[in-house]
């Protein structure tokens, strides 16, 4: 049975939080007998139907928040997880483990299922590269992707463990060395990384929306390019629509193993819980009904892998040894190995935006500029060859601040992109859709001077547009932008009074995605974007 890509609608309907009545240091409750609170990763949401049938057989209900890796791992270390969690379920605990003050804070961990992160491809390009039957490694792969003879999509590392996964997996195989990565080795591997990563032409905060913005273009229903292939987990390469062939590196992979890990503050019985859940989990039919409808593999050795899985026995790849040469890779990813991006804010600055929610604004760009001084906030600063471009709006759109961030020495620029975020005002209408408009003028000039870069729109907005322009006329706008404009997606915010159903459509036309900062901060909604940018 194939399973379908779990929406971001159903992926909202699991999610605690969703209003502004909740504690946000228990967003799925108080304890309760039968009940394991769980944080988790959002790829988790395609066993509820495995969950809730285990509540039925065990008597143990699981209650998902859903959070990435590099922001969970921050929740175990500081110990606020502890304060409303009993366990941890991320695709791996590798990173927790490299945090001294998460890992003392993990218990005993129950390994569910796996599945490798691999490149997938239409069966017609691995028949064009020559790699059809043949086993290639990461070397070849990347020189094929420096020499543009394919286009991939891959998850941001900061945001999703998909990404993280790949990253580590290409930089470990192209070292060569056999051992744990460290600076050294990834400075001298950093030539053939950039030359990997100039082929990723699509970038997204989760698998699931990567997966699912890959198949809308593929079918003509996005404006952006096509790409051709994708990395991803096995899992949801299998789950594709469209038939995939996966393609699995000679020399290794990196796998999750998704243990569900209890932390070490839970209480006898969410511990009697979790031993009733994992040996559920981990029976032999249960194990089964997960390889069948999820397409991630068992982790009991008795349970055979059955014909989808082309390669049985994978090579592991090393992991890095330390914190420090994780984030050192991930922050040489960001500042100089993938395509630079570039991003357009488009701000309300509306009289209706006077006091705490101008105020959010301004703290949630200066957040970007370095002052959000969390892990996560470090990873979704601006990065070096960034373009800010800064639009705000009230009546009409003020003029545009235009920024770029240096490689080297980006503190400056940051700096001044800070001065700008804290001297915003809130004054006048709401002119969204002329506003939005005139920003595409500046984007055309952009784009025609650098062409290569991930190009995106940031829409925040509090109320329903008071403008001359509508949504129709934005609409007949955007259908007549050629097609490196048309492509670009746009990213709402909703927050205050926002007409979600014209941001939804604002969206959709650009192949974006919605964010909801209606109940939670503007600081939060614009991390998370940062995933697709």
């Amino acid at each position: 049975m194939i399973r379908r890509l779990v929406p971001a609608v159903a992926v909202v309907a699991l999610l605690a939080g969703c209003s502004d009545s909740t504690d946000p240091d228990r967003p799925v409750g108080d304890a309760a007998p039968g009940t394991l609170r769980v944080l988790a990763g959002s790829e988790l949401a395609d066993l509820q139907p495995i969950l809730d049938e285990a509540a039925q057989a065990t008597g143990v209900s699981v209650k998902f928040s859903f959070t990435g890796t590099v922001e969970g791992a921050e929740k175990v270390a500081s110990g606020a997880a502890e304060q409303g969690f009993d366990a941890v379920w991320f695709s791996s605990n590798r990173y927790l483990e490299l945090v001294p003050e998460a890992q003392k804070r993990l218990g005993t961990p129950t390994k569910v299922m796996s599945s490798p992160v691999v490149l997938g491809l239409p069966a017609e390009k691995v028949e064009e590269l020559g790699w059809d039957g043949k086993r290639v490694g990461w070397a070849e792969i990347a020189e094929a992707a420096g020499a543009q003879k394919f286009t991939y999509g891959m998850t941001d590392p900061s945001a999703s463990n998909s990404g993280f996964s790949a990253l580590v997996g290409v930089a470990a195989a192209l070292s060569g060395s056999g051992s744990a990565l460290d600076a050294a080795r990834i400075d001298a591997v950093a030539p053939q990384l950039k030359q990997f990563f100039s082929a990723q032409k699509l970038s997204a905060g989760s698998s699931g929306w990567l997966s699912e913005a890959y198949v809308r273009r593929a079918r003509g229903e996005d404006p952006g390019t096509e790409v051709d292939g994708l990395i991803n987990y096995e899992s949801v390469l299998l789950s594709m629509p469209q038939p995939l062939t996966l393609v699995y590196p000679s020399d290794g992979v990196v796998t999750a193993d998704y243990p569900l890990t209890l932390l070490t503050s839970a209480s006898s019985e969410a511990r009697e819980a979790h031993r009733k859940l994992s040996d559920h989990l981990r029976s032999a039919d249960v194990q089964r009904k997960i390889m069948e409808t999820t397409h991630r593999r068992p982790a009991v050795p008795q349970v055979p892998l059955d014909g989808r899985f082309a390669a049985k026995d994978l090579v592991e790849l090393p992991f890095p040894g330390s914190q420090s040469a994780v984030d050192g890779l991930i922050t040489t990813y960001f500042d100089q190995l993938r395509r630079p991006s570039r991003t357009l804010y488009v701000l309300d600055t509306s009289g209706s935006m006077q006091g705490d929610r101008i105020e959010g604004l301004r703290q949630a760009l200066t957040g970007l500029t370095g002052a959000d001084e969390s892990l996560a906030g470090r990873f979704s600063r601006f990065h070096g060859r960034e373009q800010v471009t800064l639009l705000p709006f009230s009546s009409g759109a003020r003029p545009a601040l235009k920024y770029e961030v240096p490689k080297d020495d980006p503190r400056p620029v940051l700096d001044q992109i800070r001065t700008t975020a804290t001297g915003l005002e809130a004054s006048g209408g709401t002119a969204i859709y002329s506003s939005l408009r005139g920003g595409y003028d500046v984007l055309r000039q952009q784009i025609d001077a650098d062409p290569d870069r991930f190009t995106s729109i940031v829409l925040m907005t509090d109320g329903e547009n008071t403008g001359s322009e509508g949504i129709t006329d934005f609409q007949l706008f955007h259908q007549s932008l050629p097609p490196d404009l048309k492509g670009v997606p746009i990213f709402p915010v909703l927050f205050g009074e926002s007409a979600t159903t014209e941001m939804e459509q604002v969206a959709k036309m650009s192949g974006g995605k919605v964010f909801d900062a209606r109940s939670r901060s503007l600081s939060a909604a614009f991390k998370e974007i940062r995933g697709y940018q």
